[in-house]
């Protein structure tokens, strides 16, 4: 099993890609396994564990087997989960392409307009608090920020509110599919409400570097 190219960088790299696939592989460990495994010390291990659980990448509990000290036992978060390949994105395309050519665009539509809906629909309920636009907008930035959009308000030249998405973390669906980008910004406005225009001032797909939307009052 081999961990993705770039996961570490640094003198210790190498090292700790190998502890973490061998946590991967064999389970929970104590630091003196690992370090007969490897050939080091085991405050050489310990160093490295130390390093990892600051990057949250591991945990520790202790074990008590027999008489004496409890043995301190290393096992991955799920956040490890990033270093190793992942072929989400690949079955989200493959998928995406299955529902067009076997049940037809229709059906592809309505699949891309129950998650538009959904997704207004859970937006809303968080934003239904605030009332004016400018805390719609702000809450709306906070959103797409929780589901690794990068986002960012500012004022706009006009009297209104840019939104800026520095990510898009749906790209390579987005790319093969570009009804996604367009109920997007039908979701942005549902639930930012009537009282506003909002359009797309930048395209990421459109050869931009982001994507960007001006929010107007009326």
């Amino acid at each position: 099993m081999a961990l993705k190219n770039g996961s570490y960088k640094g003198p210790n790299w190498a090292t700790r890609r190998t502890i973490l696939e061998m946590l991967k592989v064999k389970g929970p460990l104590s630091s003196k396994e690992m370090a007969d495994e490897l050939g080091v010390s085991s405050m050489a291990i310990r160093q490295h564990m130390q390093e990892l659980e600051q990057l949250g990448d591991v945990k520790s509990e202790d074990r008590v087997k027999g008489k004496g000290r409890p043995t301190k036992y290393w096992s991955l978060t799920p956040e490890a989960a990033r270093h190793f390949p992942d072929r989400h994105r690949d079955l989200i395309l493959d998928l995406l392409g299955s529902v067009e050519t076997v049940l037809g665009q229709e059906a592809l539509d309505k699949l891309l307009n129950e998650r538009r809906d959904e997704q207004a629909r859970n937006y809303a309920d968080r934003m239904k608090q605030f009332e004016s636009l400018e805390e719609r907008v702000k809450e709306l930035a906070r959103l797409r920020n929780s589901e690794g959009y990068m986002a960012e308000v500012s004022a706009d030249e006009e009297a209104g509110f840019r939104l800026v998405e520095n990510h898009c973390p749906i790209c390579a669906a987005a790319s093969v599919c570009e009804g996604l980008c367009a109920r997007e910004l039908t979701v942005f406005k549902r639930v930012l409400g009537p009282d506003c225009k909002v359009e797309r001032v930048e395209h990421l797909l459109g050869g931009g570097s982001r994507c960007a939307y001006r929010i107007l009052p009326k």
